[in-house]
């Protein structure tokens, strides 16, 4: 089960740079992602009034929620809309990877988590694989917009490693990811239609089907899906190591981008999918896990 919910995660969210990049901006990227987090927080409020779980969040959790909310599902979502129309979506994927370090570093100062050397190996080596992955787009580039992209990404990812910590905090005290979700979701929502509202933009549905069916990628499968299987995902393996998956985004990106015909294949594009596949098996503990295997087949050879 654990490794579902993070395949799932993995791919649904590897691909959400790229279906921004499609979906376009016919409406305002503040209008655009107050549709999605809307959207998503009535699909989470109508399964949760359907399954009423338990794990209702009690009056010392709601603060912990609302920056969980506020991080995740609003700034950090906006800084990386932006950052992603202003600079190229290969540049904020990389930027974003590096989450992977940001994010145990957030639960060693906030929840006093251990650090595990693997993780931080892991993540250098992740890190690294996205570096080669990107290196041939790096002389693109250029003007005063790509650094401002680059800058509100880091500003991004800074804000999501905050988020997670909080998120860590409430799996902790087993909060419920659908109440978690739903609270989120309504009040990320809420506070960006009231930015939309308060700048006097206009309220507008775009017509393309590119931007309906790029909605609805990253509504019901990048948010509400990806969203409710992450914070379980949390639950099972703690955050550092559910974070780690950002390292991969760029290899899926990469793959769906040659997919596509966007990119061609190359060997800078073989070496980052590896480096960063395996700097994400050394996060997870795979020398563990085979080392484990290893010793249970020499028992059973030497019987």
């Amino acid at each position: 089960m654990t490794n579902f919910l993070y395949i799932f995660c993995l791919f649904a969210w590897g691909l959400n740079f790229i279906t921004v990049k499609i979906q376009g901006t016919p409406v305002s990227l503040e209008l655009s992602l107050t549709y999605r987090l809307l959207i998503t927080a009535v699909l989470f409020i109508i399964l949760g009034a359907f399954l009423r779980p338990k794990g209702i969040p009690q009056k010392k959790d709601v603060p912990f929620i609302l920056i969980f909310s506020i991080c995740n599902f609003m700034l950090s979502y906006l800084c990386l809309y932006y950052a992603t129309i202003l600079s190229s979506a290969a540049m904020v994927t990389l930027i974003f990877s590096l989450k992977v370090i940001l994010t145990p570093i957030a639960l060693r100062i906030f929840l006093k988590e251990s650090f595990h050397p693997r993780i931080l190996l892991g993540g250098l080596l992740g890190v690294a694989g996205v570096c080669i992955l990107l290196h041939p787009s790096m002389g693109d580039i250029h003007g005063l917009a790509d650094l401002k992209g680059m800058m509100i990404a880091f500003l991004g990812t800074v804000i999501t490693a905050l988020g997670d910590a909080a998120s860590a905090r409430n799996a902790k005290k087993k909060v419920n990811p659908l109440y978690a979700n739903a609270i989120g979701f309504t009040v990320g929502g809420l506070l960006l239609g009231g930015v939309v509202i308060f700048q006097g933009q206009e309220i507008s549905f775009p017509t393309s089907t590119s931007y309906w069916s790029g909605l609805l990628y990253l509504t019901i499968i990048a948010s509400f899906g990806a969203w409710l299987f992450y914070l379980k995902l949390v639950e099972r393996i703690g955050g550092a190591k559910s974070g780690y998956m950002v390292a991969l985004f760029p290899a899926i990106a990469g793959v769906a981008s040659v997919a596509i015909g966007e990119s061609n294949p190359s060997v800078y594009l073989l070496i980052g999918c590896i480096c960063s596949c395996l700097g994400a098996g050394i996060a997870l503990g795979l020398g563990s896990y085979l080392s484990k295997i290893a010793l249970k087949t020499n028992k059973s050879v030497n019987k």
